[in-house]
């Protein structure tokens, strides 16, 4: 089976606020479901109060499905990493890289360490943004990034983690084309230019209204 096929789900509407709140309200009820990662089935625990609780969204879809492999060692990033399925999947195909999630959302990344802890990933670290160790660059970085938080906020993350890309890494990002992905590349592109070292952006991939934009550093 190719690893690459992602299989997607609806989109769970949720509160913006609430998947990027550090506590999010409302009961902390998980609940199991079955999805496709890394080219495998497998079992993971959701619960409300997270970003697309009910599978693997659209967006991430596309990244799985077309972002080429990771690095296969080094430090590798998930930037927003909800119940995991990016996370996992870069852990599943690179068992030697260590694999950093990071989300501000605390009801998230119990999740996504208690889905690694289930399907034994110990090569996957899950975090608070503030808790990675800033002397680390990564070689690969995959991300859906909370568009909805407004560009402010948006462009702190972007701006805290894509000059951290380390020589020859490169980033993936998926962006719902009709929310902007083409002005914020354009930002990504300015924004990178006044950082030490050469990068490079531009969008690789536009699938089911999504782009997917790759920025590498040389």
């Amino acid at each position: 089976m190719n690893p690459h096929d992602e299989e997607s789900t609806t989109i769970h509407p949720v509160n913006s606020q609430h998947y990027f709140s550090a506590s999010p309200e409302g009961p902390f009820t998980r609940r199991s479901m079955s999805v496709t990662l890394g080219g495998s089935e497998v079992s993971v625990s959701t619960a409300g109060g997270i970003f697309s609780p009910d599978g693997v969204d659209k967006g991430t879809a596309v990244l799985l499905k077309h972002a080429p492999d990771p690095a296969t060692q080094g430090h590798l990033l998930d930037i927003g990493c909800g119940w995991g399925p990016l996370a996992l999947t870069l852990a599943m195909r690179s068992p030697e890289a260590t694999v950093w999630a990071v989300d501000v959302n605390e009801r998230s990344r119990i999740l996504c360490a208690e889905n690694a802890a289930a399907l034994g990933l110990s090569n996957l670290r899950v975090l608070a943004p503030e808790e990675v160790p800033q002397d680390i660059e990564f070689d690969t970085i995959w991300s859906n990034p909370p568009i909805r938080v407004g560009k402010e906020v948006l462009h702190g993350i972007l701006e805290h983690w894509l000059p951290r890309l380390s020589p020859g890494g490169e980033a993936w990002l998926v962006v719902q084309k009709n929310l902007g992905a083409d002005s914020l590349l354009s930002w990504i592109t300015t924004m990178l230019a006044g950082v030490a070292g050469e990068f490079r952006s531009g969008r690789a991939e536009t699938a089911k209204g999504f782009r997917l934009l790759r920025i590498t550093r040389s």
